[in-house]
């Protein structure tokens, strides 16, 4: 378990998979992650997460205080295959209150000190301003922009 002031970070669970349902069914959320997927895909995805066997990372964000549900954040290897990459989603109601800069500065620190990573990436669509801006927020620079996924994408990395 992971914390911060006003989270903590526990490993995904079966339990969890409502929450996760509802994250990945949401249309905000989603909007620059490729949409909302179908049931079979997210069941797939999340036995993938639940069966993880070491170099992938996966915790639920919950609220310290109420333990409500907030969203995902993980640490698993990029698909260039050379770094592992810091992702999230949040539930909306969770937006702009600083939680997400909370989070992945203690997932960053996390990789780096207990993990030992050299170097830890993020990919994000330049159109998601808001997570852009956490991004670099967290100490990450934007290293190159590139076509993927049907959009343009921002790869922002930090180093220890």
């Amino acid at each position: 378990m992971l914390e911060t002031e006003r989270c903590v970070l526990i490993d995904l669970k079966r339990a969890d998979f409502i929450d996760i349902k509802n994250l990945y069914f949401n249309h905000e959320v989603r909007k620059y992650l490729g949409g909302i997927v179908d049931e079979a895909y997210l069941l797939k995805a999340a036995e993938g997460m639940l069966e993880n066997k070491g170099e992938s990372h996966f915790w639920v964000v919950r609220e310290r205080i109420s333990g409500s549900f907030m969203g995902l954040v993980t640490l698993t290897p990029h698909h260039d295959g050379e770094y592992t990459e810091v992702s999230y989603q949040f539930m909306p109601e969770w937006w702009g209150k600083g939680f997400g800069r909370e989070v992945v500065q203690v997932v960053i620190k996390y990789g780096f000190m207990e993990l030992n990573l050299p170097k830890i990436i993020a990919e994000t669509q330049t159109a998601n301003e808001a997570s852009c801006r956490l991004l670099e927020w967290a100490g990450m620079e934007r290293e190159k922009t590139l076509f993927r996924f049907g959009a343009e994408q921002a790869v922002y990395t930090i180093q220890r």
